[in-house]
């Protein structure tokens, strides 16, 4: 069968605008990112109630989550079924109102746990059914302010170098809770503390957001390894009920209006290494927290095969001009 030459030619603008998108990308394309998984998590007795941070286990092919009453940490499947579970004790930590807002993945099972009012970055490791006494966990303490409300929200890890980023949520006008912040470096975790501080990266105020819910690093995505992408960041902003993604020097790249989504809280954000994005809600009110799932639309068969037939259009051509 002949394949009009205006189809071939479209198939040509589809591969390389597809190729675009999985090679040579400037960005994260947020504004191509459509909701395709909307799934409820279990209550758990209360430990799945609150969902404020998830991250991608790259090595286990799952996501886990944590609420903000810092019950434990959850294991779920990619739609939200849940694997596995492991308590906290906070006994000997000093911590007020065990709140547990940020989480981050290193692999091998280990996991970064952020305390949001005392700054405090906790390394652990998972085990399904146990519990791990926080009092006796090597920490980092990840910035100095006097302990509030509108502290740690978010911390993701750079598996390139071991690193760490970390979003605080906002500023109150006094300088001994500290402004809105993003910070990245190493951490130094010891039982008894670490590290007291990261640098601050940027000033935060360049993105323009009402509060930092939560952050993602875009070196976890496979197609970005070695590109200028990989140091960008994915920002999620409750109050903005906004996505962002922004360069390590504050320049916004990118956005997305999730306000459409859910009236519940969303608060944390994760990214897997092919580039979906993942967010959970707390239950606000309603039965369950949520998991939401976002992705970018994928060529359909026929966009498929206008591709090949532009591919074997060019070769045809390229063999005419060496047989000239």
């Amino acid at each position: 069968m002949r394949v009009p030459l205006s189809r071939l030619r479209t198939g040509l603008v589809a591969l390389l605008a597809f190729g675009a998108i999985g090679a040579s990308a400037q960005s994260l394309g947020l504004s191509n990112y459509r909701l395709t998984g909307n799934y409820a998590l279990d209550t758990l007795g209360g430990m799945g109630l609150e969902a404020s941070a998830v991250t991608f286990a790259r090595d286990r092919g799952s996501l886990f989550f944590v609420g903000d009453e810092g019950m434990g940490i959850v294991e779920i499947s990619l739609t939200g079924a849940t694997l596995g579970s492991m308590a906290f004790n906070w006994a000997g930590t000093g911590s007020t109102n065990n709140d547990a807002e940020g989480l981050a993945y290193m692999g091998g099972g280990q996991f970064v746990l952020v305390d949001e009012r005392p700054q405090r970055a906790y390394r652990f490791a998972y085990q399904d059914g146990g519990t791990v006494a926080l009092g006796s966990t090597p920490y980092a303490t990840i910035s100095n302010y006097s302990p509030s409300n509108i502290g740690i929200e978010g911390i993701s890890f750079d598996a390139r170098d071991g690193s760490f980023v970390t979003v605080k949520q906002d500023a109150d006008g006094n300088p001994a809770r500290g402004p809105q912040e993003v910070r990245a470096g190493q951490l130094s975790f010891a039982q008894g503390g670490g590290s007291t501080s990261i640098p601050v990266l940027f000033d935060a105020s360049l993105l323009g957001l009402a509060s930092l819910s939560d952050v993602q690093a875009l070196s976890a995505v496979d197609r970005f390894l070695g590109t200028t992408v990989a140091d960008n960041l994915l920002i999620l902003s409750l109050d903005s009920r906004l996505l962002v993604e922004a360069t390590r020097t504050g320049q916004v790249v990118g956005s997305l209006d999730i306000s459409g989504i859910t009236n519940q809280a969303i608060e944390g954000v994760t990214i897997d290494n092919l580039g979906n994005i993942y967010l959970v809600a707390e239950d606000s009110g309603t039965p369950n927290s949520r998991l939401f799932v976002l992705t970018t639309p994928v060529p359909e068969p026929e966009t498929w095969a206008m591709m090949a037939a532009g591919l074997a259009l060019l070769g045809w051509r390229a063999r005419r001009r060496r047989g000239a």
